[in-house]
């Protein structure tokens, strides 16, 4: 039986650059709380968030927004003062983990191992024809000194520091390719990332209502788990549970435990890290709206814990409604 007889909106879609995948996840959600016999509408947000909430009688909100407003705290806020509990973290939680530069910043400071990285912002750069000036300038010569002062050799990892699923992410091993990079990534924000590369296993932590629920190991076909790589089916290969000794898995999944604590974060996230060479994790980012596609590695980290898809998300609708409860 269903938990709640409230009116649930699986909020989906977006403006996003990773719209397509949320549509594919909210669908997923939406087919597994109507099998369970929820009372569930699909809504996909546009322009008239509140006039749609308001005309479906939305009273619990399922958010399965990737990106964008979506993720960044924004629509939370909004559900917030509409009185509207909703799944996942709040707003500043999620404001944090999608914000890279503020996230690391945070880890740091909590003694979570993050890759060496600095951040460029667009204001450093000169833009002619409509393309950004830095191969051969003042500020290439600058960047390059700050990368060789806290011994930052190459191949880098640039990437915005506002976007997910890998969109806009490129990795650098020469000097030529710093500029297309960094112009990739300015398309999607005035603030870059630039981080020392990391050779490892990727290792994906999933947490689940403040406690561990698994991880995956991820090994994309071409070497780097690109946006085509995490949501092209027959792209990644998955091992599950990961190919690492118990004492490195045990510290892995720690490790990103602490990531997601250190953020406040709530309800279901996944926590990306890599292991080095000699096995240290390290954090690359926390998603708190993990995907839920076929391919999407929340849903298989739960199966291996034997937590089906519809319980998976029977138990993220319910901490949703505890804490509304509790407060």
């Amino acid at each position: 039986m269903p938990i709640t007889g409230k009116r649930i909106g699986v909020l989906m879609g977006g403006v996003s650059s990773e719209r397509e995948v949320s549509i594919k996840s909210g669908t997923a959600v939406l087919n597994a709380l109507i099998g369970l016999q929820y009372d569930a509408v699909a809504i996909d947000i546009g322009v008239d968030i509140c006039e749609a909430i308001k005309r479906e009688r939305i009273e619990i909100a399922f958010l399965i927004l990737h990106g964008g407003y979506g993720e960044d705290g924004s629509i939370q806020g909004l559900l917030e003062v509409l009185g509207i509990p909703y799944t996942g973290s709040g707003v500043l939680a999620s404001a944090l983990a999608m914000d890279k530069e503020a996230s690391k910043k945070i880890f740091i400071s909590q003694g979570i191992p993050v890759a060496p990285f600095i951040t460029v912002h667009r204001s450093q750069f000169t833009v002619a024809a409509s393309k950004l000036q830095v191969q051969g300038s003042r500020n290439e010569s600058e960047i390059l000194q700050r990368l060789t002062s806290i011994n930052f050799d190459m191949p880098w990892v640039i990437k915005p520091a506002t976007e997910g699923s890998s969109i806009g992410v490129n990795i650098v091993k020469d000097v030529a390719a710093l500029n297309p990079a960094l112009e990739k990534a300015m398309a999607f924000g005035d603030r870059v990332i630039i981080e020392k590369y990391i050779s490892g296993k990727e290792i994906q932590v999933g947490i689940l209502n403040e406690r561990i629920l698994g991880s995956v190991e991820v090994r994309p076909s071409g070497g780097f788990y690109s946006y085509e790589a995490k949501y092209t089916a027959g792209l990644t290969e998955y091992i599950l549970p990961p190919e690492v000794s118990s004492d490195v898995l045990h510290r892995a999944e720690e490790t990103g435990f602490c990531a997601h604590m250190a953020l406040g974060c709530r309800g279901a996230t996944r926590v990306d890290l890599i292991l080095d060479e000699a096995c240290n994790p390290y954090v690359l980012e926390v998603n708190t709206i993990p995907g839920m596609t076929e391919t999407s590695l929340l849903p298989k980290i739960a199966a291996l814990s034997e937590l089906g898809f519809p319980s998976l998300i029977e138990e993220i609708l319910r901490e949703a409604i505890t804490r509304r409860r509790r407060t």
